[in-house]
């Protein structure tokens, strides 16, 4: 089973989304800033990253960066998740190294077809 890492601050987001993407079958780590999603990156191995690109203290666009400096994490897939989808917001997301901008509030749907494009298929199989 595809595990997927969602770093986000906002408790009730990262619960609706985990559970949403348990019932489809999915392993769920959760991070709550951008300093605990690095470290869980390096610690549990997902498939994929999920990441809120506003947080305190280490925002979206740093921990991913950081993800793609350790040789161990360099090649785990990352959505970038934001709330303020602004002009720049999509190409400042993918110059970080995210795979994918994703803006919120979430198109499950869209969502999913993208995770499972960087999952190689249906990941849920």
């Amino acid at each position: 089973m595809p595990k997927i890492l969602i770093v986000e601050d906002v408790e009730e987001n990262s619960d609706m989304l985990a559970r949403r993407l348990q019932r489809r079958g999915f392993e769920i780590a959760l991070g709550r800033d951008g300093a605990e999603g690095v470290s869980l990156a390096a610690s549990e191995a997902p498939d994929l990253i999920l990441m809120d690109m506003n947080m305190p203290n280490m925002d979206g666009w740093e921990a991913t960066r950081l993800i793609r400096a350790n040789p161990a994490t360099r090649s785990i897939p990352v959505i970038a998740l934001t709330a303020h989808d602004m002009d720049g917001d999509r190409e400042k997301s993918l110059e970080a190294g995210c795979d994918v901008h994703h803006a919120k509030p979430f198109d499950l749907p869209m969502l999913l077809s993208q995770i499972d494009a960087l999952l190689g298929g249906d990941a849920r199989k």
